[in-house]
């Protein structure tokens, strides 16, 4: 029976997580390192924690209370979780399981002082940290001691912190049990924490030591500031020596106290270069055991170290596996779609598959390798100037890079004799015929696929979907759809450029462009107030609407007053619209068509905030203050040297913009037609490979690349335990936050505005809609939260189009992801809000309901008193 409760360290299996949490089953992985000097001890299984909690009164209904307790609610956690906890300890340790624990005891020294340390079988493992959310008990001494912390630390797996951790992490409580590892104690002289990657920049080749005198707990506790050491390729290349005023150490007869620290012995560094070094050396061999990055708890006594913990540093964002030891520099592609939430791997691999470009996938998002182009001096200029004029962040992080001896190699550009880049293409004449050929030519080919898709399944499809992917980068890549794009674009920053020069205005196409026609994403938003205009006089279909809470509610319309003209109304934008969704480039995420409730609150905010006719109101209004701004533009410029000159270059070109720039957004509905076309195909595979016994539920194939799908559909055999690791993995790329530039070295690199231009205290951003606005800022971070009044600022992470229908309702915008061409940028000017994008952090410094002033020509934020 001992064996069931207690296993020594040295017979635990790193797969043994179940059996002893994630912190036992890391020690018996160390334990087995050579080289590795681990403390000696065992581990009190799960098994006994299953036994105790088996005694324990009325657990099962408390666990049911604390499973419905909402993770925000302090007070009732604080209760339960004490009440909880109380119970454990309350509850008799049987005299089977205490003497398994008094014999190992035996083994090791029955009065020697040891460190009672919990590990559930939820902490410590490659995608959750639970550092710190159960109990560790230091310098115990005694087998009756030793059992009282085993009974407290049987308790922690419920303290407050711990629980709240959990119901975030949607960790449900009753899957996660506690072992328990007891070690004979080390009394050092200085212990502290191994990082063997940088845990703030992220370079996986820096390694970083926290050292302090006597036991660990001075540094875990907060209670001294650490001496800090900087390790690369085996040097200490930085140290921070820091004054240690204190340092807990142990008591004789067991626990711990806190001493002072002589003040000649305060600034002495606790560690020698030397032995920094040979730390993370010994910190080096512990990664390439577990395969990952560590943060390793380690003592140093009678000048040998000993590993006393090791865990996954799981803060750490991905690096994109290349198989090759050269250095690489990676641009976020999230960044430039304005959409950074981690994507499922179907979805990521679908854009790799559908785009231009080759991407790179790390933590569910996807980076270009601009290695390359950065390496030639020619490209690297292009390079830097075309994300300089998107993100400035960008620009300025890959600056950092290049001003790093050595990291990006430096290329000689083409030879004299080598063959000429392909020159650019002859300028197009500003026609809107051009625009209508466009759209017809997507739309031809959207028709083809819909009806050409219908009659394959099976490995049939897959072999339709490979050459209907080539047909969608064919039109993607369409030179004139290229020339378009670009000819408004140019056009803008021409006049943005030349206006100031010549007037002395920034950004005065924001206003130039003002209701331009042919914007699909901008028509998107209006058009649902058309459908609010329907709605507003129907009262019952609006009470109706304020009480839905599921996606079926379109059937349901139909038996109201005036519910049928709504239903119509809504299925109507959904024809039009309802393959778009938030994070659309991501197939997986349910489009509007399939969850049409997501409109309903923006719907029930139109009917509440807007007038009937607002949406060809908005649009005229606009029109015409482009007009008249054009008119006055002219009009100074006529008045200026060489003034007729100046005016009739800023006209053509305001023609042009306003001929061409709508364009810019539909090739991304062109992408999300076909999009929602492929999923469908999909899905009904999906069902089948449920009806086969293949896959559990159709959602399941979200997890599995588009090649893996295939190999599934092909093979007819497919890995469950695939599927759980993705969703595993998922759940925690959604926690990471991607960086605008990686290097291959892990480093995460987010770029700087250095500008002094702006008030102190101000949130500085890219100025990309002109104008200044004060109001009440409402942070929202999911679409269907959305309750706004007129005069209201939104304040989010990003904005992809799908967001527009919320822009009519807005008077300002503020986003921490964006550049001046993305999409949130072109609708905000389309609609002449005043908007700053590239805030860092916007919604966590700035708090819903605050009142901000947005200065949209400047590029800052003011938060009002």
């Amino acid at each position: 029976m001992t064996g069931r409760y207690v296993l020594d360290l040295q017979d635990i299996e790193e797969t043994q997580v179940a059996v002893v949490g994630g912190k036992g089953a890391h020690l018996g992985g160390l334990s087995r390192i050579d080289g590795i000097a681990v403390p000696d001890g065992f581990c009190v299984t799960t098994d006994a924690f299953r036994r105790i909690m088996a005694q324990v009164p009325s657990i099962d209904e408390l666990l049911e209370q604390l499973s419905r307790v909402n993770p925000d609610d302090r007070e009732a956690i604080r209760t339960l979780s004490a009440q909880i906890r109380r119970a454990v300890e309350g509850t008799a340790i049987p005299g089977d399981l205490a003497t398994a624990v008094t014999r190992a005891l035996s083994r090791l020294g029955e009065q020697a002082a040891y460190a009672v340390r919990s590990s559930a079988t939820a902490e410590d493992l490659p995608t959750a940290s639970f550092a710190g959310q159960q109990d560790t008990y230091l310098n115990v001494v005694g087998p009756a001691a030793i059992l009282q912390h085993l009974s407290r630390c049987w308790a922690s797996l419920f303290t407050e912190r711990a629980v709240t951790y959990r119901r975030r992490n949607g960790i449900d409580h009753r899957t996660v049990h506690m072992a328990v590892v007891v070690q004979r104690m080390v009394f050092p002289h200085a212990s502290g924490i191994l990082f063997t990657a940088d845990p703030v920049t992220g370079n996986r080749k820096v390694a970083t030591v926290d050292a302090g005198f006597g036991l660990g707990e001075a540094l875990v506790s907060g209670l001294v500031n650490p001496d800090v050491f900087k390790v690369r390729n085996g040097e200490v290349e930085a140290r921070t020596i820091a004054a240690k005023q204190r340092a807990v150490e142990a008591l004789p007869a067991g626990g711990t106290q806190e001493v002072a620290i002589g003040p000649e012995r305060q600034e002495q560094p606790a560690l020698t270069d030397a032995q920094a070094v040979r730390l993370v050396e010994l910190g080096r061999r512990i990664e390439a055991h577990f395969g990952s990055p560590q943060d390793i708890e380690w003592c140093l006594a009678d000048d040998g170290f000993r590993i006393v913990q090791s865990r996954p540093i799981t803060t750490l964002f991905p690096v994109p596996e290349t198989g090759d030891e050269e250095n690489h520099v990676y641009v976020s592609v999230g960044h430039q779609q304005m959409m950074t939430d981690a994507m499922r791997p179907l979805g990521y691999s679908m854009w790799q598959r559908t785009a231009m470009v080759a991407m790179h996938e790390a933590g569910g998002r996807l980076f270009v390798d601009v290695t390359g182009r950065l390496a030639s001096p020619a490209s690297r200029a292009a390079l830097l100037d075309v994300m300089g004029k998107g993100d400035p962040l960008v620009r300025d992080a890959l600056e950092t890079v290049l001003d790093r001896d050595g990291f990006v190699p430096s290329l000689p550009d083409a030879a004299p004799g080598a063959a000429p880049a392909r020159g650019r293409s002859a300028p197009i004449e500003t026609d809107p015929a051009l625009v209508t050929e466009l759209i017809e030519r997507s739309q031809v080919s959207v028709a083809a696929l819909e009806r050409d898709i219908r009659t394959k399944a099976g490995p049939a499809l897959f072999d339709f979907l490979l050459e209907a992917f080539e047909e969608h980068k064919r039109v993607l890549s369409d030179p004139l759809s290229m020339q378009v794009i670009m000819a408004g674009m140019e056009a803008t920053w021409w006049l943005n450029d030349k206006l100031q020069e010549w007037l002395g205005e920034k950004n005065a196409a924001d206003t130039l462009t003002l209701s331009a026609p042919g914007n699909i994403t901008s028509e998107m938003g209006l058009a649902l107030l058309d459908v609010a205009d329907v709605i507003r006089p129907l009262p019952e279909v609006v009470e109706f609407l304020q009480g839905v809470e599921d996606d079926g509610f379109l059937d349901e319309l139909a038996e109201l007053a005036g519910g049928t003209a709504a239903r119509d109304a809504i299925e109507a934008y959904l024809d039009r619209y309802g393959m778009r969704c938030v994070a659309e480039i991501d197939i997986t995420r349910p489009r509007w068509r399939e969850r049409p409730s997501t409109l309903v609150p923006v719907i029930l905010d139109n009917v509440r905030n807007f007038e009937p006719g607002a949406a060809e109101r908005r649009f005229e209004q606009g029109r015409l203050k482009a007009q008249k701004k054009e008119l006055d533009v002219l009009t100074r410029l006529r008045a200026l040297p060489d003034g007729d000159r100046k005016a009739d270059e800023a006209k053509r070109m305001i023609d042009r913009v306003r001929t061409f720039i709508g364009y810019r957004e539909y090739p991304k509905y062109g992408i999300i037609s076909r999009y929602s076309v492929y999923k469908q195909a999909l899905l009904a595979e999906a069902e089948r490979l449920v009806r086969a016994d293949l896959l559990r539920e159709a959602e399941d194939i979200f997890y599995l690349t588009f090649q893996e799908l295939h190999d599934v559909v092909r093979s007819c055999q497919a890995d469950e335990q695939l599927v759980q690791q993705r969703k595993d993995a998922f759940r925690s790329y959604r926690a990471l936050t991607p960086p605008r530039v990686l290097t291959s070295d892990g480093e995460a690199i987010s770029g700087a505005y250095r500008r002094d231009d702006a008030p102190a205290g101000a949130l500085i951003g890219l100025a990309v809609s002109t104008g200044t606005i004060e109001g009440r800022a409402r942070v929202i971070l999911d679409m269907a939260d959305a309750d706004l009044e007129a005069g209201d600022i939104l304040v989010t992470t990003f904005t992809d189009p799908s967001w527009s229908p919320l822009f009519v309702g807005i008077a300002g915008l503020v986003t921490e992801v964006g550049g001046l061409m993305t999409h949130g940028a072109v609708i905000a000017r389309e609609y002449g809000l005043p908007a700053v994008v590239g805030v860092e952090q916007a919604t966590r410094l700035i708090r819903d309901g605050q009142r901000i002033r947005v200065h949209g020509t400047g590029g800052y934020i003011e938060i009002l008193p």
